[in-house]
């Protein structure tokens, strides 16, 4: 049966393990492996990315495959009933599955990755959406496990909009346990059936505040991402109002641990939500965790077509 990879909550915890131990052997040169020789891989991205694109197709090349890149111009699909669509999600899952062995697709609506998922028979691995940025946050989480040696109950203070990196990070939550601090304003707050569900989870301790010095108190990681994201440029100057008290700099650091880690998912809007001085400072991984997006999307490839087989 295919797996996919939509959200975190979409492997188990056990999953997670694997794949972080599969992710480690091949960072280290441990394993080579190639599950994709001699097979073709599709990246449909309707946002641009830098990150994103390259990791994704430098990690199908390693992993032994070639990867196609297709525009949201040349793959606009939609639901029947709507009048913008180029193509039903169905017509389009259907010839994809016919010629390609995995889709990677970075796009608006999370409900369209979940439509297109849902008929297509090979793995669909979600880039991103306006709710979820899953392999973001599994990279994220294991650049963490390298640093702290663990990731059971690391507190990490996430400071600012409720973006789909934050409810990314609440998805993880009702998954592995985790001490999670969310430091937004009343009116960026994160989705609310997300939040509501990492709570109902029980299973790790997770704290919304209106204060930045009561998120980042002798927190292990601090991390920030921009007040607006991809295609919310015209919020930005109400949000910039809402969120400045939380941005990163030395003075709310002093706060965190002294080994603290300061994250950032980039690309980073330096003098905003973080300052020169902190993200280049000796407590920053953030080249570290972009690094990581290369090698954890290795390891959830590789498991999710051993998964698919099986």
């Amino acid at each position: 049966m295919k797996r996919d990879f939509l959200a975190v909550s979409d492997f188990s915890y056990k999953e997670v393990k694997e794949v972080f131990k599969l992710t480690g052997d091949m960072k280290k040169g441990k394993i080579k492996p190639q599950p994709l020789k001699n097979k073709a891989a599709v990246c449909i991205f309707h946002k641009p990315s830098l990150r994103t694109r390259i990791s994704f197709e430098v990690g199908i090349q390693q992993l032994g495959g070639r990867s196609l890149y297709i525009t949201g111009n040349e793959f606009k699909l939609g639901k029947k009933d709507d009048p913008e669509k180029r193509e039903w999600y169905y017509d389009g899952a259907e010839v994809l599955s016919r010629m390609i062995d995995l889709i990677v697709i970075r796009t608006f609506e999370h409900s369209g990755v979940e439509e297109l998922a849902k008929f297509a028979r090979v793995p669909v691995i979600n880039a991103l959406t306006n709710l979820y940025h899953p392999c973001q946050i599994l990279g994220d989480l294991f650049t963490i496990f390298e640093k702290k040696k663990k990731i059971e109950n690391v507190s990490i203070a996430y400071l600012g909009d409720g973006n789909n990196v934050c409810n990314s990070f609440l998805d993880a939550a009702s998954l592995i346990p985790l001490d999670l601090r969310i430091g937004t304003s009343p009116e960026t707050l994160p989705d609310k059936d997300v939040l509501e569900r990492a709570k109902k989870s029980n299973l790790s301790k997770i704290n919304l505040t209106y204060d930045p010095v009561e998120a980042v108190r002798n927190t292990d990681v601090v991390y920030t991402d921009v007040w607006a994201s991809m295609g919310q440029e015209s919020q930005y100057e109400k949000k910039a109002n809402l969120l400045r008290k939380f941005q990163v700099n030395s003075e709310l650091l002093r706060y965190a641990k002294k080994d603290s880690l300061v994250m950032h998912c980039l690309p980073a809007h330096r003098g905003e939500e973080i300052t020169d001085e902190t993200m280049d400072g000796k407590n920053s991984v953030v080249f570290d965790q972009a690094e990581n997006r290369l090698h954890i999307q290795k390891g959830i490839i590789v498991e999710l077509l051993k998964k698919s087989k099986g």
